[in-house]
């Protein structure tokens, strides 16, 4: 298919390249009889304006803040850098800039802190994870009277000001969590969902995955299961927990609604807490580590590195080809376990 330059256009119209230039951008005046003529030939050829060439000779460069917890105090994040560099890489050409900001995963003050800083520069878009539910919608108010456009991934909230969300269905994961569990532990058994560092952030993800997981088995006909919450800050964690469990008996199952699950495990061989079956999440190389050994026996792979990559593959579209942003993309809930961890760890 040739592709037709403006001088192309204007020999083919029989006008001046300025004249087809005022008409391809819609600026400046155009008679009658010239605005016929090139449209003509551009319905003949079926011309398609390039917007990726129109930015670069604008010197239009579109601005996007990637706002995420900090990895190196939680390593969950760390593939969501790896995504954000990769988009780095393939837009850079494409006048888009994309720039990486981190926040404190355990303090609202970071988090504010980090956004009033962006808000100040103008970007296009912020692409962010609602860690914190209540700031999070705060912060994205201003966001959209700014008229700045913002993406969410991971986690969901519900707000007029967010334009689209890349994650996984979380009540639905903890229901496949719920189904595994049932696979695995005897009925009339004890089962603790452990939310950790819930406190920190009222973590609607935690909450959602608890909810999942309780409506499957109040659903269940016939077998009983008695499940149960612990709710607990990490740097407690070694204490609550064999507490917690000393004053329960007949545990036979817990499901941590976080990428911590190794946490929960490293507690259970310090107290000798035997033949527990342990669910969680995310593909963390201590949790990796742990299904090797047979001490964790699912987990849930979130894929955050491709929810991020895809969120900002979404806004570049959006600005390069102006395509629609979609409201809503859920990824497939992936079961990783010991038999298929090495697929999983190669990609």
């Amino acid at each position: 298919m040739k592709i037709y330059t403006i001088k192309d256009i204007a020999k083919l119209a029989g006008v001046s390249k300025g004249t087809v230039d005022r008409v391809l951008h819609k600026r400046g005046k155009v008679s009658e009889k010239a605005l016929e003529k090139v449209n003509k030939i551009l319905e003949k050829i079926d011309y398609q304006p390039n917007p990726i060439a129109r930015n670069l000779k604008n010197n239009k460069i579109y601005q996007i803040c990637v706002i995420l917890p900090n990895p190196n105090e939680d390593a969950f994040w760390s593939p969501c850098v790896e995504g954000v560099n990769e988009a780095i890489e393939e837009f850079k050409a494409f006048g888009v800039s994309i720039t990486l900001y981190f926040y404190s995963p355990t303090s609202t003050k970071s988090f504010f802190d980090i956004n009033k800083e962006i808000l100040k520069t103008s970007p296009d878009a912020v692409l962010l994870t609602p860690l914190f539910h209540k700031e999070s919608i705060e912060v994205s108010k201003k966001y959209a009277e700014a008229n700045i456009i913002v993406s969410t991934f991971n986690n969901k909230i519900e707000s007029n000001q967010i334009g689209s969300f890349v994650g996984q269905d979380l009540f639905q994961s903890g229901r496949v969590a719920a189904n595994l569990m049932h696979m695995v532990v005897q009925p009339q058994s004890k089962i603790v969902i452990v939310h950790i560092d819930e406190v920190f952030n009222n973590a609607i993800h935690m909450q959602e995955k608890e909810k999942g997981f309780r409506n499957y088995f109040e659903e269940l006909l016939g077998a009983k299961y008695d499940v149960l919450t612990l709710n607990v800050v990490q740097s407690e964690l070694g204490k609550l927990l064999p507490e917690f469990l000393n004053s329960q008996k007949n545990v036979s199952g817990i499901f941590v609604t976080t990428s911590k699950a190794y946490k929960i495990v490293e507690t259970l061989q310090y107290i000798d807490y035997k033949n527990v079956k342990v669910i969680g999440y995310d593909l963390l190389s201590k949790n990796i580590g742990f299904m090797k050994n047979k001490k964790i026996d699912f987990l849930i792979h979130q894929n955050p590195k491709t929810q991020t990559y895809l969120s900002l593959t979404y806004l570049v579209e959006y600005f390069l080809f102006s395509k629609d942003i979609p409201k809503q993309k859920l990824l497939p809930i992936d079961i990783v376990n010991s038999e298929n961890l090495s697929s999983h760890i190669q990609n």
